[in-house]
């Protein structure tokens, strides 16, 4: 009878945790923008958006959002007193199916807002549209925010040439695309946003998957040029599926003269966010920052 009364409060918790973030500004710190206020390109169906609990991780709860039709960025301003014009695009991850949204987006701006960095919450379409690249709508998105931060980089107290990017897992993915095929559009030219830059100027990927091909080459989309930014990469060995992900784009990285950093663990899987789940990975935002440091994005 204990154990039920305990199952029962847990779910009374979860459920009034979910109603909460439904209502409060937790999900947008200012203000949420539709990226495409006319329609995201391609979309035909608009589905109903959800959210749902997914299990925990750090003894906390993962609020997972599906069923994106309609992009949209929420915008953390870093605090006037810690502001240091940086600001970062925030890509969760979910495999192209959801949207961890808390743990690998909503905390994680938290954090950057301490470091005095703007932080810009990607809320990108999933799941995987049938009949097409696992990434592209994604993809889509991810430009238009980028060049949407840019454009309204003297609005917003930003600085044009240190707007990142940064994502998690499936995320980790889009922001690698998001760094590596920004030469090209991938949908038709809207308006003027869409001809300000989409290039992010420093990239974060925290145990990105999917960008491993085979025989220690990259996946077919990921092509690495000389203008790819400074990217910094944080993975575990045993992160079995994805470790090669870091591996193999570090190496390709080096390989084509573009400053990286890799920071690998041998334990912590996959998945954790900034949450203490007592591995040595749990470090990696001190690394992180420094790293800022290191390449001048904050003093």
């Amino acid at each position: 009878m204990p154990e039920f009364f305990s199952i029962m409060k847990k779910h009374l918790f979860y459920s009034l945790l979910l109603s909460f973030m439904s209502f409060s500004p937790i999900f947008s710190q200012d203000k949420v923008i539709t990226l495409f206020p006319d329609g995201a390109p391609g979309e035909k169906v608009q589905l109903t958006e959800k959210s749902e609990t997914s299990g925990e991780t750090g003894g906390k709860p993962v609020i997972s959002v599906t069923n994106v039709s309609t992009p949209t960025i929420a915008l953390y301003p870093a605090p006037k007193d810690k502001a240091t014009g940086a600001a970062m695009v925030v890509c969760p991850g979910g495999a192209y199916n959801f949207l961890s949204y808390n743990m690998e987006g909503t905390e994680i701006c938290e954090w950057l807002n301490d470091l005095g960095i703007t932080a810009v919450l990607l809320k990108y379409r999933v799941p995987r549209r049938e009949g097409q690249p696992k990434h592209l709508a994604p993809l889509q998105d991810v430009q238009r925010a980028l060049s949407y931060v840019r454009a309204h980089a003297s609005e917003w107290g930003i600085k044009s040439d240190r707007i990142g990017v940064m994502g998690f897992s499936a995320g980790g993915h889009l922001s690698t695309m998001a760094s590596t095929a920004f030469a090209e559009r991938a949908y038709p030219v809207k308006d003027e946003i869409d001809r300000v830059s989409c290039r992010p100027d420093f990239c974060l990927l925290i145990y990105p998957a999917y960008v491993d091909g085979e025989n220690f080459q990259l996946a077919p989309e990921v092509k690495v040029s000389k203008d790819v930014p400074p990217t910094m990469m944080v993975q575990t060995e045993d992160d079995s599926s994805y470790v090669n992900s870091s591996i193999f784009y570090y190496y390709a990285l080096k390989q084509a003269g573009i400053p990286a950093w890799l920071h690998l663990y041998s334990r912590g899987g996959h998945g954790y966010g900034l949450r203490d789940t007592g591995c040595a990975v749990n470090e990696w935002p001190e690394r992180a920052a420094d790293w800022f440091r290191e390449i001048q994005v904050i003093p």
